[in-house]
């Protein structure tokens, strides 16, 4: 029997995947930079919950992905400590954010960059594909290259997708269709024009979270981007009546801050088969 992938979620949009002694990181937030760099601000930024995990206790990992450059994904608090902790870590950025990714502290020697629909060896037989993610809408650089990319991992026969910060857009059903993921990495918080007044992107909301597995053809949704910021977040008794409303085949779970749980291709396989 193949060796099961274990994911870990790390807060916000950050999580772990460990296989058989290798370690992928996505956009984790480990430390709390971005309290004092908007305290007094109109938006708290403060953690409602301390990361599970320091940086420097992060030994070993082999890739480091970052979806975009907003610090709560791509933080040089915590790029910092786990190039420090021990290991090689390579870091993966949107070639849009090369700039943003060496300014944060990406030693250049370790850094790769990937655009839409580029797909890329992560050593050991995985892979990861980059998707387009709108952050509200699809944005790109002078070269036309993405700035906002979701990631679509196989690692040990699982097909994971993490959409990065995204909504709905034109496309991307018929994308994840084509790339047919066991389980989707979602962000769940929703957006409000105040928000984006302010600045503040935002997301998929639970309705339209689940709505997108459905039609994708997606078994199992992680819902996550809830539980760190008091002003972007939503309450897990509401996300829990939103998901359980929308979902008709999709099994959807919500992940607990720094616990593991395993994901197996033929699990999620039987189950979406049985739904078709």
């Amino acid at each position: 029997m193949s060796a099961p992938v274990r994911i870990q979620w790390l807060g916000q949009a950050g999580f772990a995947l460990r296989r058989e002694g290798r370690l992928l990181l996505i956009d984790p937030y480990l430390s709390d930079s971005l309290a004092a760099r908007h305290r007094g601000g109109r938006f708290s930024h403060e953690r409602m919950a301390p990361p599970p995990l320091q940086p420097a206790d992060v030994a070993g990992a082999d890739w480091y992905l970052c979806t975009h450059r907003h610090s709560d994904h791509m933080d040089p608090a915590t790029i910092l400590g786990v190039a420090r902790a021990g290991g090689r870590p390579s870091f993966l950025v949107p070639r849009a954010e090369r700039d943003s990714a060496l300014a944060r502290g990406v030693p250049a020697d370790r850094l790769v960059t990937i655009d839409a629909g580029e797909r890329l060896s992560l050593g050991g037989g995985a892979t990861v594909t980059a998707v387009a993610a709108a952050h509200e809408r699809i944005e790109r650089d002078a070269a036309g290259s993405v700035r906002c990319l979701g990631y679509a991992i196989e690692l040990g026969g699982v097909r994971i997708y993490h959409s990065g910060d995204c909504v709905p857009y034109d496309g991307l059903v018929e994308r994840l269709r084509e790339l047919a993921p066991d389980v989707a990495l979602l962000p769940v918080n929703g957006r409000s024009p105040e928000l984006l007044a302010a600045g503040v992107p935002g997301n998929f909301s639970a309705r339209e979270a689940v709505e997108l597995c459905e039609r994708a053809g997606i078994p199992e949704l992680i819902p996550h981007h809830v539980g760190m910021f008091a002003f972007n977040t939503v309450a897990p008794e509401r996300l829990r009546t939103e998901l359980a409303a929308a979902a008709r085949t999709v099994r959807w779970e919500l992940p607990q801050l720094g616990a593991e749980r395993e994901l197996r291709p033929a699990t999620a396989r039987a189950a979406v088969e049985a739904v078709r």
